[in-house]
């Protein structure tokens, strides 16, 4: 990992912090932390990703999520679509960047392109 956190601000924080609370389930990802109106979500209590409200909401924003395996893709995408996402890319192998990169892609309430993905070959 090379970066140690990165936050957004959101125009709906209680929409916004619902949205990835469902959609990050699968992945592993919870709600670590609420300070300032900003919802702090990530593994083992460390705080990676940020959401909040009082900044500007950059658009559009890309952002991917690693997956520990391809089923974690599918789950991601499913949790996603089903907390209101609009789909960008059911999950699938995407050979442009690489033969293993199995990744899924939703754009959540702001209209930033949310992705899931998964770097390891089928029988990793």
């Amino acid at each position: 990992m090379i970066i140690d956190h990165i936050g957004m601000g959101v125009a709906d924080y209680e929409a916004s912090k619902a949205f990835y609370l469902k959609s990050l389930e699968p992945l592993g990802i919870s709600l670590v932390t609420e300070i300032y109106g900003w919802a702090g979500f990530g593994k083992e209590n460390k705080a990676e990703f940020w959401i909040g409200t009082g900044d500007v909401v950059q658009h559009p924003m890309h952002i991917a999520f690693l997956a520990d395996s391809r089923e974690d893709v599918d789950r991601f995408y499913q949790a996603a679509i089903s907390a209101g996402a609009a789909d960008n890319g059911q999950p699938g192998i995407r050979e442009r960047y690489h033969a293993n990169y199995y990744g899924a892609f939703v754009i959540d309430p702001d209209g930033h392109n949310i992705e899931a993905v998964c770097h390891k070959a089928i029988n990793q």
